[in-house]
C-alpha cells in the first residue's frame, strides 16, 4: 500500500514513515523542500511538493490503494499561547484539512482510507473518572481546536473513503515532550506539575505508530480512537516513575502559580489539567500495545538514549 503522511517530517510522522517504509510500503510525504525528504527519511521515502494548502504537486499519487495520514499541525506545547500562536495552532490544522480534501477531490480515486490526526484534548480537563471515545468535547480552546481538526476532513466520508481519528494523548520517544523533561530530572530537580492530580494520558512512541498502521491496515475499523496506554496515572504518579527510570529524586513540584504566570493559558490547559483517555475501542478491535506500562515504556526510551 502507498501512504501518504502530511507533517511525515514531524516527531510522529518521522516513525511512521520509517515503520511502514521498513514493512515495504511505499511513503510519500508532502513537503515545501520536497527534495530533502530522502535524506531526512530514508531512501525509500518519496517527497511531493506541498503548498499547505491544497492537493497540488501531490494529489496525483492517490489511488484507490492509498492511505492518508494527516498529521500536519503547528506544535501547541512552545512557548505561552499569544492571539497570534492560537490562530496558527488552529489555522494550520484547518489548512492542512482543507489540502487533504482538495486532494481527495483531485485524486482519480478516493484513497482507502484516511487517518485524521487529532488529541486526547478534545475531552477538555476532566478529573480521574475513565473516559472512552462516546464522551463529548470538552469547552475549552484545545478541546474547541480538536473538534475543528477533527471536522476538517469528514467530508470524506461522503466520497466513500474509510476515515479513523487518531486522538492521541502525551507520545514518550527520543524527542518531543519528553526531551524537554529530562534536563531537570537528570539533576535531581524534577517532580509533579501543580498540584500532581491531573491526569497524564500517554502512549509509548511505538505504539503510537504500531496503533497507526494497525488502523490503516484493518479495514472494518472507522471512527474515533483514542491513543493512550492502558495504564492510567497522575502527574505525581508520572513524575514518580520517570525519577524511578533516571535513579533521581523527583519531588520538587513545578507551582502551578508560577507555571501560570509564565506559560499563561498553556501551562493550564496542557500541563495542569488532563483527562484519564482509555484506549478502549483500539483494546476492542484486538490492539497489542507493546509498551502498556509506564515504567517498561520509559526503561525502553531511556535505554535508547
Amino acid at each position: 500500500m502507498r501512504t501518504i503522511i502530511l507533517g511525515g517530517t514531524g516527531f510522529i510522522g518521522k516513525a511512521l514513515a520509517r515503520l511502514l517504509s521498513g514493512q515495504g510500503h511505499e511513503v510519500v510525504v508532502p513537503s515545501r523542500r520536497p527534495e530533502k525528504v530522502p535524506a531526512a527519511l530514508g531512501r525509500g521515502v518519496l517527497g511531493a511538493p506541498f503548498d499547505g494548502v491544497t492537493g497540488a504537486g501531490w494529489a496525483e499519487h492517490i489511488n484507490a490503494d492509498t492511505a492518508i495520514v494527516n498529521l500536519a499541525g503547528e506544535n501547541i506545547a512552545e512557548g505561552r499561547w499569544t492571539p497570534d500562536k492560537k490562530r496558527r495552532i488552529l489555522d494550520s490544522r484547518l489548512d492542512a484539512g482543507a489540502a487533504v480534501m482538495d486532494a481527495i477531490r483531485q485524486a482519480a480515486a478516493p484513497p482507502a482510507v484516511l487517518v485524521q490526526a487529532s488529541a486526547v484534548g478534545f475531552y477538555g480537563a476532566r478529573g480521574p473518572e475513565p473516559v472512552g471515545e462516546d464522551a463529548p468535547p470538552g469547552a475549552n480552546f484545545l478541546a474547541q481546536v480538536a473538534s475543528r481538526w477533527e471536522a476538517s476532513t469528514q467530508d470524506a466520508e461522503a466520497l466513500g473513503v474509510r476515515r479513523v481519528v487518531a486522538r492521541t494523548s502525551m507520545v514518550l520517544g527520543r524527542g518531543g515532550a519528553l526531551a524537554k523533561m529530562l534536563p531537570p530530572f537528570k539533576l535531581g530537580l524534577g517532580g509533579p506539575l501543580g498540584a500532581g492530580t491531573q491526569m497524564v494520558p500517554w502512549i509509548h512512541l511505538d505504539d503510537e505508530v504500531g496503533a497507526m498502521a494497525f488502523l490503516i491496515a484493518t479495514p472494518g475499523l472507522s471512527g474515533p480512537f483514542n491513543l493512550a496506554a492502558p495504564e492510567a496515572v497522575d502527574s505525581r504518579g508520572f513524575a514518580r516513575a520517570l525519577g524511578r527510570a533516571l535513579g533521581r529524586p523527583a519531588f520538587l513540584p513545578a507551582p502551578g502559580l508560577a507555571l501560570r504566570l509564565l506559560l499563561g493559558q498553556m501551562a493550564e490547559e496542557v500541563l495542569l489539567s488532563g483527562v484519564r483517555a482509555e484506549p478502549t475501542r483500539l483494546l476492542a478491535a484486538g490492539y497489542r500495545f507493546r509498551h502498556p506500562s509506564l515504567a517498561d515504556a520509559l526503561a525502553d526510551v531511556l535505554g535508547r538514549a
